[in-house]
């Protein structure tokens, strides 16, 4: 690989703590979600993983709708990551929901959403890994 850019980010204290970049650009308070027996007053780490999936996924689709000479440009995408108990540990789930442009056909917009899910470095990074859906609303 050749890396164009590396993100550096530092977390203290697990998840009732602090991650900061190393620009400062990102500065966030750290606390798990009440249904997970926290406050729920800062983000989360699953939160982080699905804005960072959905933009990357959105991304990707640009990508490859403009390959395809098809405008993705009205786009959007939404990730959820789900976080449960797996056996003695936890795990990982991912849904990804993409709301297509109106004027983009159903069988156009499946086939950019599934060129997307090969292209993405997220999608490369979690397949095989933990499951990933992907919902074309």
């Amino acid at each position: 690989m050749d890396a164009l850019y590396t993100a550096v980010a530092t977390a203290t204290h697990g998840r009732e703590g602090r991650a900061v970049a190393s620009d400062g650009r990102l500065d966030l308070q750290l606390a798990p979600p009440r249904e997970m027996g926290g406050d729920g007053q800062g983000t989360n780490p699953e939160q982080l993983f699905a804005a960072g999936y959905a933009a990357c996924f959105a991304s990707a689709l640009g990508v490859v709708g403009r390959q395809a000479k098809a405008d993705v440009s009205e786009a959007a995408v939404t990730g959820e990551v789900t976080i449960g108990k797996q056996g003695e540990g936890f795990a990982l789930a991912v849904t990804l929901r993409v709301e297509l442009p109106d004027g983009l056909d159903r069988e156009t917009g499946r086939a950019l959403v599934e060129q997307a899910h090969q292209v993405c470095p997220y999608s490369d990074a979690t397949r095989g890994n933990i499951p990933v859906e992907l919902v074309i609303e």
